[in-house]
């Protein structure tokens, strides 16, 4: 199954870039005896439009058109507070029911369609909070991360 952050905007060159970066490449490493592949991020333009709510459309409608078939997991601040445990036993059903490739979303600078989120798989909040979108994508590099390791009982994960 291929795993992706779908981002709305794009990371310029740096530390934040680097951290994503070498995260993912350790998700790669670890997720391909599990069968999980991928681990890319596709990067969307902003939406030019002049209210919050076409931005918003824009973005959906080009998000819908970037992401492959398969699982749409959003990022929201109203989202599900979900442990890193039960975001591992998620991916491994996904790919075990034989769903392609999951996606994780994080909008722009608006946020995400409220359409898309409702007709996304799930719906994941890291926070109530409103965080930076930079490290909203470390946070979920590192998590996507951590998802291998507790499937393949490596011991960087040292939680219950």
């Amino acid at each position: 199954m291929r795993v992706s952050i779908a981002a709305v905007g794009r990371m310029k060159a740096g530390p934040e870039r680097e951290l994503v970066a070498r995260y993912l490449e350790r998700a790669a490493g670890g997720g391909r005896p599990l069968a999980l592949t991928g681990f890319g991020v596709i990067e969307l333009t902003e939406s030019r439009s002049s209210s919050s709510a076409s931005r918003k459309s824009d973005e959906a409608n080009a998000l819908g058109a970037a992401l492959p078939e398969g699982v749409i997991v959003a990022l929201d601040e109203r989202g599900k507070s979900i442990s890193s445990q039960a975001l591992a036993k998620q991916v491994e059903r996904w790919r075990d029911d034989g769903r392609p490739a999951v996606s994780f979303v994080i909008g722009g600078a608006d946020g995400l369609d409220p359409r898309f989120v409702a007709d996304a798989d799930l719906v994941l909040s890291f926070s109530p909070m409103v965080w930076p979108h930079q490290l909203v994508r470390i946070m979920l590099a590192e998590q996507l991360y951590r998802v291998t390791t507790i499937l393949s009982g490596h011991p960087y994960h040292r939680g219950e």
